[in-house]
């Protein structure tokens, strides 16, 4: 699949066109931002291992029945997809409470929520992505009723997929952030699933192996994305 022109380049990613108007190349870079993008670093290595452990979850995600842009790597950090129309709303299935939630709302760290809490950010890095509620995601034009009623459901189906995953490599999932597009109509999860967008503990120490590590100076986080990757895809080692 040969690259085109570099239609839109992200904190971490750069989206090409192809020869096909309804596919487009991702490259995962190996630039890390945190707080947004107030600090930044480029480690080499990160960005394979984000689209290596990206393109495992689509997989699965596929194999359970949930419609995803992805369709194949094309290199070992650029994977081909459908092209979206993207919707403007992050969607934060939490498990655990930590992170914002902690910040913003009196749940002790840690604290395991009986049922999955789903919150809505507007994505618009200018209004540093407020919560929405679906007043005002419909006011805004961003979707419709029916979209957001299916974009829940979606959530929290991909939030059980992914939860029964991790627990048995001996993980947990404590909240990950999925983006959703537009493929001929229909509501497919996009973007990427990866530790730059989640944020994954070891079950037994609650040692973090997510951008957490570079977030807070945990550690070194090549070192702990590469922890994640033995556990969720061991095969690329191979």
């Amino acid at each position: 699949m040969i690259k085109g022109d570099a239609l839109y380049s992200g904190k971490a990613k750069t989206v090409y066109a192809t020869a096909d108007p309804k596919r487009y190349v991702v490259k995962f870079r190996d630039d890390v931002t945190a707080g947004d993008g107030v600090k930044k670093a480029n480690m080499k290595g990160k960005g394979y291992y984000n689209a290596q452990i990206s393109a495992k979850l689509f997989k699965l995600l596929a194999d359970n029945g949930i419609s995803t842009h992805y369709i194949k790597m094309v290199s070992e950090d650029e994977m081909l997809v459908h092209a979206c129309d993207m919707i403007k709303i992050e969607v934060i299935p939490r498990n655990y409470a930590a992170g914002s939630i902690v910040k913003k709302y009196e749940f002790p760290e840690g604290t395991k929520f009986e049922t999955p809490i789903i919150v809505m950010d507007y994505k618009n890095d200018a209004s540093h992505d407020p919560m929405l509620n679906d007043d005002i995601a419909i006011a805004l034009g961003i979707a419709t009723d029916k979209e957001l009623r299916k974009i829940r459901k979606i959530s929290l189906r991909v939030n059980e997929i992914l939860q029964k995953f991790f627990d048995e490599r001996g993980l947990l999932l404590p909240d990950f952030k999925l983006e959703f597009g537009k493929v001929d109509k229909k509501i497919v999860v996009a973007d990427e699933i990866s530790p730059d967008t989640m944020r994954l503990w070891k079950k037994d120490t609650r040692q973090s192996l997510d951008k957490d590590v570079f977030r807070f100076d945990k550690g070194d986080l090549l070192t702990a994305y590469d922890a994640a990757a033995h556990l969720i895809a061991p095969e690329i080692f191979k």
